[in-house]
């Protein structure tokens, strides 16, 4: 199992940290975004002119979804719903078996009240 004192909840398929923050806690997803980025390059290799035009087109529609239209929000949404599902797994992270549980040892364990430095501070 995890020990309290380490971040790391999951080991794989994908490894996520969980790091403690003032008011919960911070997930730290930097091994599934660096799969997600690769995916990204790889695509960007196999037919560079029609990615990069994809890319250009998402960067158009992301600048005109506050126009009157009302269309470009639903593009842009259905295009990087497109581009993630074939580069991000639609962006699951897969976690199975005892990773489960680490993972909720883990959040349980964060989930703890624990005291604010400042009060700390004071009370010493």
């Amino acid at each position: 199992m995890a020990t309290h004192d380490n971040p790391l909840a999951v080991t794989g398929p994908f490894r996520v940290h969980v790091h403690p923050t003032p008011s919960g806690v911070k997930l730290d997803v930097s091994h599934y975004l660096q799969t997600v980025l690769v995916g990204i390059a790889q695509a960007a290799a196999e037919d560079p002119e029609v990615f990069t035009a994809e890319l250009v087109d998402i960067a158009d529609l992301s600048r005109r979804v506050n126009d009157p239209d009302g269309h470009a929000r639903h593009e842009l949404d259905t295009r990087i719903d497109a581009l993630l599902a074939e580069v991000a797994d639609d962006c699951s992270i897969d976690v199975y078996g005892q990773q489960v549980h680490r993972l909720i040892e883990r959040l349980t364990h964060l989930a703890q009240p624990r005291p604010v430095p400042e009060q700390t501070r004071k009370s010493a």
